[in-house]
């Protein structure tokens, strides 16, 4: 393909994936597109004009986010029916993934109105392509910070033998952390924070052993737990201190209960705890 041959860039709306952290992540066609945009559309216009400055690009930078993407969205329809070339762009990563722009592209769905995606950074594939967990993902984006309505949440997605991607403020990682070991107790965990950036750090962990108290990021983090952790993969002995602890337990407790605590606590199949509650009555 002849590389002078550019690809024409007619009205419409572009979706702009811009860096998550490094600016060299951008790509050459997402540049090209935001220098040739009559208005680029943007959550927070000082953050976003450190980007454009950063290329050189002087377009004129609109403010769009939640609070008044309603109102925004109808003016924008009837800029692209003129046919200009309007981008939308977040303050990092691919627009509308947990961030605004579901309007504004259903409004141009139903006005017949071109809509492209200029793929590039997100945090989302980027956090599952390390995790070292299975590539079959749920993205839930960021959870509530209600005790009853997360409650039901998690419960639901724990029963989903999937990798579940999550959005979490920093200053709210002790708290999900803790929801977390009620409903994913034999699931692995990855924290990814500052991705791409100078600090970047990924935290791996059990979430049964992970000491949210231990934890002390800043920003706001990308967090993947891991598929449910089969019995097969599990351990394939009961170790002399969890002999131990069962021994105790089976005086206060029924076999059902023993089974469930210590199969989750120490990652070992149900029925060999079973089988050695059964050795203990006999």
């Amino acid at each position: 393909m002849d590389k002078n041959k550019q690809q024409k860039i007619d009205s419409g709306l572009y979706l702009i994936s811009t860096p998550i952290g490094n600016m060299k992540d951008i790509t050459y066609r997402a540049i090209d597109i935001l220098k040739k945009s009559d208005i680029i559309l943007c959550e927070d216009t000082r953050r976003s004009a450190k980007l454009l400055s950063f290329f050189e690009i002087n377009n004129k930078l609109t403010s769009y986010h939640k609070f008044n993407e309603t109102k925004v969205s109808s003016k924008i329809v009837e800029l692209i029916k003129s046919k200009k070339i309007i981008s939308l762009i977040s303050d990092a990563g691919t627009p509308t993934i947990s961030d605004p722009g579901i309007i504004l592209i259903n409004k141009c769905i139903n006005e017949n109105l071109d809509v492209h995606p200029i793929p590039g950074p997100s945090s989302v594939t980027a956090a599952a392509s390390i995790s070292g967990f299975n590539d079959q993902y749920i993205f839930y984006g960021f959870l509530t910070k209600k005790e009853k309505q997360l409650e039901n949440t998690l419960k639901n997605l724990s029963n989903l033998d999937y990798s579940i991607i999550f959005f979490i403020p920093s200053n709210k990682i002790s708290f999900y952390i803790t929801k977390f070991k009620n409903y994913f107790l034999d699931r692995k965990i990855v924290i990814a924070k500052e991705m791409t950036k100078i600090h970047e750090e990924f935290i791996r962990s059990d979430i049964k052993s992970i000491e949210s108290s231990n934890i002390n990021l800043k920003g706001e983090l990308t967090v993947v737990i891991s598929k449910k952790i089969k019995e097969k993969d599990a351990k394939n002995d009961i170790s002399d201190s969890v002999k131990i602890e069962i021994k105790k337990m089976i005086k206060k407790y029924s076999h059902k209960d023993v089974v469930e605590f210590i199969s989750k606590k120490e990652n070992l199949p149900k029925k060999m705890i079973y089988n050695f509650c059964l050795k203990l009555i006999k």
